[in-house]
């Protein structure tokens, strides 16, 4: 079967007794299912033309049928026992479906049902979805190149994410396109996810078996390849919902710990432990004036009610003597530890400004740093020149 420069095609056509030439146009060549190999049997239909030019008749082929459909699933069923020997049908060699493209390639007829229903689904499901159309032949013997130059074109253009590949059915004869290995090789060597949407058929086609995922309908197809875009803002919506929730009450531990630890700095500040330990002298002052006096009183009483000889009030007079020197010792002592008497024999206490924590050594501050100063009496502002460790 030799192809001229314009589609046509020319051969011979034997049976068991004769032969004759015939001849096969481009545009009928391009509506067969398939085109005839030598050996092959089909049933052509046709006219007889004589051709004047040289004298002899030709057959004008317009029609092509298998005539052993037998013969052509035994090619069919050898190719698929190939291609799964390669690990074409592996599950884990299939690509994964993109979760929301960017654009869906259509690789269809342009005219009919089947690209009608893909971008109604599509554009249903997700308004202002891209769709990048690819027009190819879906049947007859052009189909399988058709097809495989679609694909290589949308893996060398990459304006969408992943392809659909659709037809509306139609018997083996119909759909042998796609049980071609032109086709299944062109599928595998995709690097965009390929989805097969060929119609309700009794068979799966090669195609189905290698692409990386089969739908029945293109309807099918298009609700497999976008997801529904309310679904999507209905999902963000809660989860807004509920990081907001969650945000809100991770805020409220943190202000929380945030109180607890300011409570517990100002109880620890140096200024605050001072003045409770000023209160706690000064207690125990009021104490001990307290227990001097009530000494004092029952000493008086006692002296008073028993009338007692001179050397007893004496004795009496000296233990109350002592009892006030020591007491006037022990306040003179507390007098001394406290915080503020140190401070008024020329000590202080220096603190940082910004954090308030006690300088105790060089090392707690640095030149430049603000520092609050506590005196005997009065407070000052300064700022660190130098510092020596």
């Amino acid at each position: 079967m030799k192809q001229g420069s314009k589609g046509h095609y020319s051969f011979v056509v034997r049976d068991g007794q004769s032969m004759i030439n015939a001849f096969l146009f481009g545009d009928d060549a391009r509506r067969v299912t398939t085109l005839p190999e030598d050996g092959q049997v089909f049933i052509f239909r046709g006219r007889v033309d004589f051709w004047t030019q040289y004298g002899a008749l030709r057959f004008i082929v317009d029609q092509v049928e298998f005539d052993d459909v037998g013969k052509l699933r035994a090619r069919l069923e050898e190719l698929k026992r190939r291609l799964e020997a390669e690990g074409a049908f592996d599950a884990n060699r299939k690509r994964r479906l993109p979760f929301l493209p960017n654009a869906v390639a259509l690789l269809t007829s342009p005219t009919g049902a089947v690209i009608h229903d893909l971008q109604e689904t599509i554009l249903e499901r997700f308004p202002g979805m891209g769709i990048v159309v690819y027009p190819v032949q879906v049947q007859g013997a052009a189909a399988p190149m058709s097809v495989a130059r679609a694909l290589r074109r949308c893996n060398e253009e990459r304006l969408a994410d992943v392809i659909v590949l659709a037809r509306g059915g139609g018997s083996f004869e119909e759909m042998y396109a796609f049980n071609t290995e032109l086709v299944a090789r062109a599928i595998l060597d995709s690097k965009l996810p390929v989805v097969t949407a060929l119609g309700h058929t009794s068979d799966r086609t090669v195609a189905d078996l290698v692409a990386d995922a089969e739908c029945r309908t293109p309807t099918e197809a298009g609700a497999r390849v976008v997801p529904k875009k309310s679904d999507l803002l209905l999902h963000l919506t809660e989860r807004r919902r509920r990081l907001d929730r969650e945000i809100k009450q991770k805020l409220v531990r943190v202000a929380e710990r945030l109180e607890r630890a300011s409570r517990e700095l100002k109880r620890l500040h140096p200024l605050a432990r001072l003045a409770r330990n000023e209160e706690a002298l000064r207690d125990r002052e009021r104490r001990l004036d307290a227990a001097a006096d009530a000494r004092l009183t029952r000493g008086r009483n006692a002296l008073a009610s028993r009338r007692a000889p001179d050397r007893l009030d004496r004795a009496l007079a000296e233990r109350f003597a002592g009892a006030t020197r020591a007491l006037t010792f022990r306040e003179q002592r507390l007098v001394a530890l406290s915080p503020h008497s140190v401070l008024t024999r020329g000590y202080s206490i220096t603190q940082d400004a910004e954090s308030g924590a006690v300088v105790r050594s060089a090392g707690d501050t640095a030149v430049g740093r603000a520092v609050r100063i506590h005196l005997g009496s009065g407070r000052l502002g300064a700022r660190v020149e130098e510092v020596e460790r």
